[in-house]
């Protein structure tokens, strides 16, 4: 990620060898991560087995939350992208058994469509 990339908030792929390494203590037997990209310091990390929202928290970032969802529990999700004058698009993930969404901003960037691309890939099967 590039310094303006990373300041603008334009999220980016990041190396999934670096990212897995990084979530060894969490991830289990056999499980590796397919994609991930990071905006600013939030992380969307795909394995082969589920979906991990990372959310570092506070002035530090010492601070995390791992949101772990596994593909069968995705009963679907919309992506809106951004228009002209709205720098931003809205992710959106329904989770079986809960009538609201899991919502995140994305900043536009090339990874609204890696993003989108991996969902389909891993929720639909």
């Amino acid at each position: 990620m590039g310094l303006l990339d990373g300041l603008m908030g334009n999220a980016s792929q990041v190396d999934s060898a670096k990212v897995e390494d990084e979530l060894s203590p969490i991830l289990g037997r056999e499980e590796q991560v397919t994609y991930a990209c990071k905006e600013i310091r939030d992380m969307y990390v795909f394995t082969n087995k589920r979906l991990i929202l990372i959310d570092k928290q506070g002035m530090t970032g010492k601070k995390v939350e791992y949101h772990s969802i596994p593909y069968k529990a995705i009963s679907h999700f919309s992506l809106e992208t951004a228009g002209h004058f709205d720098l931003e698009s809205e992710l959106k993930i329904w989770i079986s058994g809960s009538s609201d969404a899991i919502k995140r901003d994305l900043k536009n960037g090339e990874t609204v469509v890696g993003i989108q691309q991996a969902l389909a890939n891993y929720a639909l099967g």
